[in-house]
């Protein structure tokens, strides 16, 4: 009976010894996966941080490229704007020079001068414009090509309207397609006064839905087909293209219309 009660103790000690082993083991599995679930957690934010690090690198990276893109072009821009205009300066000067010394300068020649020098002067502000961040909305652009439009047909008898649609005004574009919208604009207005014969123009912008339309129509003698490579409607279509846009021109019934349309990133 003693060896008995002695038998039951010893197996309710072992017992006893087991279970607590087994509980001290479960602690011990749930202490080790605990742990491995807060390694793991540690690494996945770490591989996130390394992963948003990389990624502003990357923007910082293509801003830098952005920015040296743009140094570029802003010299291309000047040197063709800028140097031709004072080369053309100083040869326009070296022959003032020469015919005051023949005492016959022209009234022409100062005005060739003058013409030159606020072409130069018009060149520049319209780099600095497009360089100037607080003009990167839709209603600064728009304003600002209308008023070029309107400001340049002025100075012929041509009629000048323009209508507007605009639902986001704010809306940012780049430098580089404000750039591009004008130097588009510039060319057709070139085109216009230079062979149109036209008597009225209107000029008509729509913004809505990520997208933008402007187009320009005059009521003059339309476009002949095979002299628009002469009208440098080629390059015009190319620096739509550059920016992401689509260039087109319609022989309207009355005159020609020239579309320029792009998607707008609302982002």
């Amino acid at each position: 009976m003693i060896l008995t009660v002695a038998y039951e103790v010893k197996l309710t000690f072992a017992f006893a010894v087991a279970l607590l082993l087994l509980f001290l083991g479960f602690i011990i599995f749930v202490i080790l996966l605990y742990n491995k679930n807060q390694i793991n957690h540690i690494k996945e934010s770490q591989i996130k941080d390394i992963e948003h690090k990389n990624n502003l690198l990357q923007k910082e990276i293509e801003k830098h490229k952005s920015l040296q893109s743009e140094r570029e072009r802003i010299s291309h821009d000047m040197h063709d704007d800028i140097g031709a205009g004072l080369s053309a300066i100083k040869l326009q000067s070296e022959i003032l020079k020469h015919n005051i010394d023949n005492k016959s300068i022209s009234k022409a020649e100062i005005d060739e001068l003058i013409r030159i020098s606020e072409e130069i002067n018009l060149s520049m502000r319209e780099i600095l414009w497009s360089l100037n961040s607080s003009n990167d909305n839709v209603r600064k652009m728009l304003d600002y090509c209308k008023n070029y439009v309107e400001s340049y047909l002025s100075k012929t008898k041509i009629q000048f309207t323009q209508q507007q649609d605009i639902e986001n005004p704010d809306t940012i574009v780049s430098a580089e397609l404000r750039r591009n919208v004008l130097l588009i604009i510039k060319e057709a207005c070139h085109n216009i006064v230079k062979h149109s014969q036209a008597t009225r123009v209107i000029f008509d912008a729509v913004e809505g839905q990520n997208f933008i339309r402007i187009s320009i129509q005059d009521n003059g003698v339309g476009i002949q087909q095979a002299r628009v490579d002469g009208y440098g409607l080629t390059t015009m279509k190319s620096r739509a293209e550059s920016v992401g846009g689509t260039f087109n021109i319609c022989k309207e019934t009355e005159g020609t219309k020239i579309n320029i349309s792009f998607n707008l990133n609302k982002d």
